[in-house]
């Protein structure tokens, strides 16, 4: 697996959160420019964050299990990961107040 481990990660996270859409009709994705803009600027901000301290050496991504594609200064794999991960957070959140939305009926 090797250097598809990150983005092998990233899809088990995208994949671990996937069933929450039609199981609890979060309609996540149905509202597409609020989750853009819920994400992008986070994204962009850490993005830059990581960016800083990659190029601080305060932290690195082993290159054995990257893919080595960059965009810019940033691993492909780091940017995707700016991108997935709030996603899924906001798919938790999401369920938990369908859930907690359902018991108070």
């Amino acid at each position: 697996m090797g250097q598809l481990t990150y983005l092998a990660v990233l899809g088990g996270c995208l994949v671990a959160v996937a069933w929450l859409e039609p199981a609890l009709r979060l309609r996540v994705y149905r509202h597409r420019r609020r989750l853009l803009w819920t994400v992008l600027p986070v994204a962009l901000l850490f993005g830059l964050w990581d960016v800083a301290a990659l190029a601080a050496g305060h932290w690195w991504l082993d290159p054995a299990q990257t893919t080595g594609v960059r965009l810019g200064p940033l691993p492909l794999d780091e940017a995707l990961f700016l991108l997935v991960i709030p996603v899924c957070a906001i798919y938790g959140y999401e369920a938990v107040a369908a859930v907690l939305a359902r018991r108070r009926r």
